[in-house]
């Protein structure tokens, strides 16, 4: 009996161990599923195949009245030689110098001897060394791209590209660059710069979550375009903007396209060719397009206390590990911005707009709204991530204050919108009724707006609209910016707040000299009719009499002037 009860204690003691280590692991942050608004978007069921999944994505993906190609404005810009990379779908065409028909291994000799970089980058990843990986004990943080190769086969065999049950033996140049298992290709006619739909026959799972920003971001006051702002719609943003398509400089326009690329390509957080997880993974790889006057998270995040532990410890901790075990297994002990931004409810997604409430700017239609049910939800789900590191307490006390803060810069700035909007109304701008050219089609003149950032031609823009361009469009985000980052110096003092102030008080300057300005020129008019009117005279008579001693002044000044040269 003792015996028994030892049997019965010992098999209790495992099955409890057993359902804490099941609740252990449903708790554990983990990867994030296809969004149910995603399949619904693709009118395609839950149970779909990879293939099935695949192809309604790169249907929609390349669908010019959905967001792909030259967009709506593309009569008033034309691509430049670069462009072909920015958006290599649309514009990318083989070069014509090398009439071969090269094997999968003749693109590695000759690219070892051309372009060096390429191939050795190449080598070095995961791609060029899949049976390093399989071969992984399951102690390297590594070891979790075993499982991520079995499912790009699975992806590929449920596409016809490898048969079933057959193993993946390499990513090579061929398979990116001409198509997925082909043994040979013709460099002229079939080379091809990959976009995110080409990366996406492998990577199903990831092409989904990003191509899901499209639809979990529809704002409910119509705050922004579905699906705006973010990464999957960041190059239609681009080719939508009106003094992006009308500049003439257009080497200087596509220097927006350079970071308008992560829905053209995926290289923008991925770079080509060793498409280093490790290098995706920390602040750096956001740093090239995140900076900056209306940008600048980069800046903010790394004078933040977050971005100080990560510089000071940053080389301790393992960044092998997948994000999903990045405070475990990763020792990580500060957020980075791929923590925060890629974290949604407890697992890890390429859809970056989850928990987007500000976005890329305040406005009035959002700080008005911030009671609403869609900002709440959102804010729920930052004080969630925040938790992984801080008290509940603690998240939202940040989050409060940072709302309140970002609605006080947003005040300042829309007071001195009004006073700029007034002086334009009232057309008193400097040169507005003599010298303001109209900006070049399709752009359309507004006070202090964002094309007279990049554009300029007589009094149009004047000194005071420029101020309140930069205002708008660089302090008040950088306020904002700073706040959602915890800079503290980049909201208070060495930016934000201190530059609006100052801003501000420049606008109310010049409003105050242009009013008076007005005003003196109405009362010399003013002076100088009442002047014009006693000199006037209604009658013949009168007039005669004037004739006459306006002929009696030139006689007399005549003579004067004749003595005066006799002398």
């Amino acid at each position: 009996m003792p015996k028994f009860s030892a049997i019965l204690r010992r098999r209790f003691l495992v099955g409890l161990l057993a359902l804490f280590s099941a609740l252990t692991a449903s708790l554990a942050p983990g990867r994030a599923e296809t969004p149910d608004e995603t399949y619904k978007a693709l009118g395609v069921s839950k149970g779909a195949t990879p293939k099935e999944l695949y192809e309604a994505l790169e249907k929609r993906y390349h669908d010019e009245t959905q967001g792909a190609g030259k967009g709506s404005l593309s009569k008033y810009w034309e691509p430049i030689p670069i462009s072909k990379y920015l958006n290599p779908h649309s514009f990318y065409k083989p070069p014509q110098t090398i009439d071969v028909d090269a094997t999968r291994a003749q693109c590695v000799e000759c690219h070892q001897q051309t372009s060096p970089g390429w191939t050795h980058s190449w080598q070095r990843s995961v791609h060029g060394n899949l049976d390093q990986i399989r071969h992984l004990p399951d102690s390297d943080s590594r070891a979790y791209k075993k499982a991520m190769i079995k499912e790009v086969e699975a992806n590929l065999q449920s596409m016809g590209k490898l048969k079933a049950g057959e193993t993946l033996k390499e990513v090579g140049c061929i398979d990116c660059h001409m198509g997925v298992g082909q043994d040979h290709g013709q460099h002229k006619t079939e080379l091809k710069m990959p976009d995110a739909a080409a990366c996406g026959q492998c990577h199903v799972q990831q092409f989904a979550e990003r191509e899901s920003e499209r639809d979990t971001f529809t704002w409910p006051q119509d705050q922004w375009k579905p699906g705006h702002p973010s990464h999957a719609l960041s190059y239609k943003a681009n080719v939508e903007n009106a003094i992006w398509a009308a500049m003439e400089q257009r080497e200087v326009a596509e220097g927006c396209t350079f970071c308008h690329t992560p829905q053209t390509t995926c290289n923008s957080c991925h770079t080509r060719h060793e498409f280093s997880a490790v290098e995706a993974r920390k602040p750096q790889a956001c740093a090239q397009c995140h900076n900056g006057v209306d940008h600048n998270e980069f800046e903010g995040y790394m004078l933040s206390k977050h971005g100080t532990v990560y510089q000071a410890r940053g080389d301790q901790w393992d960044w092998n590990a997948r994000l999903a075990d990045s405070l475990d297994k990763g020792h990580m002990n500060a957020p980075t911005c791929q923590f925060c931004h890629m974290e949604y409810e407890g697992k890890f997604t390429h859809n970056m707009v989850r928990k987007s409430r500000w976005a890329f700017m305040p406005m009035p239609k959002i700080a008005d709204n911030l009671n609403h049910p869609w900002f709440t939800a959102r804010k729920e789900s930052w004080v969630s991530t925040c938790s992984n590191c801080h008290s509940d307490s603690f998240a939202r006390a940040y989050l409060d204050g940072m709302d309140k803060g970002v609605i006080s810069g947003l005040e300042i700035t829309e007071k001195s919108r009004s006073v700029l909007v007034k002086l334009y109304t009232d057309k008193l701008l400097p040169g507005q009724k003599t010298n303001r050219p109209a900006p070049p089609a399709p752009e359309k003149d507004d006070a202090g707006a964002f094309f007279q950032l990049f554009w300029q031609k007589g009094n149009n823009p004047s000194a005071v609209e420029y101020e309140f361009a930069e205002m708008w469009e660089h302090h008040q985000i950088k306020h904002y910016k700073a706040l959602a980052h915890m800079n503290p110096g980049g909201y208070t003092y060495s930016e934000g707040w201190s530059q609006l102030i100052k801003s501000a008080t420049k606008i109310n300057d010049e409003d105050t000299r242009l009013r008076e300005a007005a005003e003196i020129r109405t009362e010399l008019k003013r002076i100088s009719g009442e002047k014009r009117g006693d000199l006037e005279f209604d009658s013949p008579q009168q007039r005669l009499i004037a004739a006459g001693l306006g002929a009696i002044a030139v006689l007399l000044g005549g003579a004067f002037l004749l003595r005066r040269k006799r002398q």
